[in-house]
C-alpha cells in the first residue's frame, strides 16, 4: 500500500528523537489521522478499508520499518476493529464505533493493571465501576496502554460486582488523568504506553457492553509478529546501507566486498524470507472459518516472527560492529524496539505448548 509506504518514511524522519524524549509524536498520529489508516480494518460498508488479515498485516510490516512504537498504535486499531467485524465482539455499539475510526478517532483496549499483570493469564479486574442510576462511578488504575494520551477512546477491562465488563470510556472524561511511566524504557519509548487512572469518572451505562463468546483472535497475534518483522526488515535496511557506505582506510574498499560480511547478510536474508513468507502465508489461508483450529498456526507464526526479529537485529549489529552501538545508527533502537515482542501474549513457553497440545491432539 503507497500510503503505509510513504508514512514509514514520514515516521522514521521522527523515530530517532521520540526514541530519545521518550514521547509519541503529535505529527505521527496527526499524519495517522490523515491517512485513513486507522480505518484499515473497519468494513467497507461503514466507510472503512475493508483490508482483510494478509492486507493488513502487509501494512503493519511496512509501517513498523518506519517506528516500531507508532506502528503498534496501529496494531492496536487494527486488531480491534478486524477481530470485532468478524465475531460481532461489540454488538450494537459497532456502527458507532466504526463510525468514529473512519473519522479518524483512535482506539485502544486497556486492561493490565499492577497486580493482575497480563489480562491472558485471566484473573478479575481491581479497577471497577458502581451504578448508580443510569451513570457509571469508575475508580481504577491501568498500565501499559499503548497510545496513552493520545487516544480517543479506552475499551476498559472492569469489575462489575463478581464480573468483568468491557466499559468504552471516552478518553478526555473529568477524572480521567495520565502519568508518564513508559518513555525511559527499554523498547517502544515512543509508544506512549503509560499508565491511566480513573477518579470517580461518570460514564453512561450505556457504554456499557455486553460480552459475548470469547471467540481466539487471529489478528492480534500475526499484525504482532508483522509489527516486530517489520522492524527486523528496517534493520537489515539499515545494515545494508552501512555495509556499502563503510569504507576503512585499511581495506580501501566497502566492507560489503568481505565475505565475512556476505555470510553475514545472507544469513539474515534466509531468515527473514522464511518468517515472511510463512507470516503472510498463513494471514492469506485465514478465512474467517474453523477459528480455534486454526489458531495454533496464527501463534506459530507470531513465534517465529518475533524470534527472527530479535535474532536479525542482533546480527545486524554485528554487521556494523561497535558503531551499532552509538545512536547515529537506528540498529541500537531496532535491536530493544523488538525485545517489546517478547511480552505479548502468546509467547515463549505458552506460545509453544499450545501448538504441541494442538499436534498432539490432546
Amino acid at each position: 500500500m503507497a500510503k503505509a509506504s510513504e508514512l514509514a518514511w514520514e515516521f522514521a524522519a521522527r523515530a530517532g528523537e521520540a526514541d530519545r524524549d521518550g514521547r509519541l509524536p503529535e505529527g505521527d498520529i496527526a499524519a495517522l489521522k490523515r491517512s485513513g489508516l486507522l480505518a484499515l480494518s473497519v468494513p467497507k460498508t461503514y466507510g472503512g478499508l475493508g483490508a482483510d488479515l494478509r492486507l493488513a498485516t502487509e501494512t503493519l510490516l511496512t509501517l513498523a520499518q518506519g517506528s516500531t512504537s507508532t506502528a503498534l498504535v496501529v496494531t492496536m486499531q487494527t486488531n480491534l476493529f478486524g477481530h470485532s467485524s468478524e465475531t460481532d465482539a461489540w454488538g450494537e455499539h459497532t456502527a458507532e464505533f466504526c463510525r468514529r475510526a473512519v473519522a479518524g478517532e483512535v482506539f485502544n483496549a486497556a486492561a493490565s493493571e499492577p497486580q493482575l499483570g497480563s489480562p491472558s493469564r485471566g484473573g478479575l479486574p481491581q479497577t471497577y465501576v458502581e451504578q448508580r442510576g443510569d451513570t457509571l462511578i469508575l475508580n481504577g488504575h491501568k498500565t501499559w496502554v499503548t497510545g496513552g494520551e493520545h487516544l480517543d477512546h479506552l475499551l476498559l477491562r472492569v469489575r462489575l460486582g463478581n464480573e468483568a465488563k468491557t466499559l468504552r470510556l471516552p478518553n478526555r472524561l473529568p477524572g480521567v488523568r495520565w502519568e508518564r511511566t513508559w518513555g525511559g524504557g527499554l523498547s517502544l519509548r515512543g509508544s506512549g504506553s503509560d499508565d491511566v487512572y480513573f477518579e470517580n469518572v461518570e460514564v453512561p451505562a450505556t457504554h456499557l457492553l455486553s460480552d459475548g463468546l470469547k471467540a481466539a483472535n487471529v489478528w492480534f497475534p500475526l499484525l504482532v509478529g508483522a509489527t516486530y518483522l517489520g522492524t527486523a526488515l528496517a534493520a537489515r535496511d539499515a545494515a545494508v546501507r552501512y555495509a556499502r557506505e563503510r569504507v576503512p582506510t585499511a581495506l580501501g574498499k566497502a566492507i560489503s566486498a568481505l565475505p565475512t560480511i556476505q555470510r553475514q547478510m545472507g544469513d539474515i536474508e534466509v531468515k527473514l524470507m522464511a518468517a515472511k513468507s510463512l507470516l503472510l502465508e498463513t494471514a492469506h489461508a485465514w478465512d474467517g472459518l474453523g477459528r480455534e483450529a486454526f489458531y495454533p498456526r496464527v501463534v506459530a507464526s507470531k513465534q517465529i516472527a518475533v524470534e527472527t526479529a530479535l535474532a536479525v537485529t542482533e546480527a545486524a549489529l554485528r554487521v556494523a560492529g561497535g558503531p551499532s552501538l552509538s545512536p547515529d545508527l537506528p540498529l541500537e533502537r531496532h535491536f530493544r524496539d523488538v525485545r517489546a515482542g517478547l511480552m505479548h501474549p502468546p509467547s515463549g513457553d505458552a506460545a509453544l505448548e499450545l501448538v504441541g497440545r494442538h499436534a498432539l491432539g490432546v
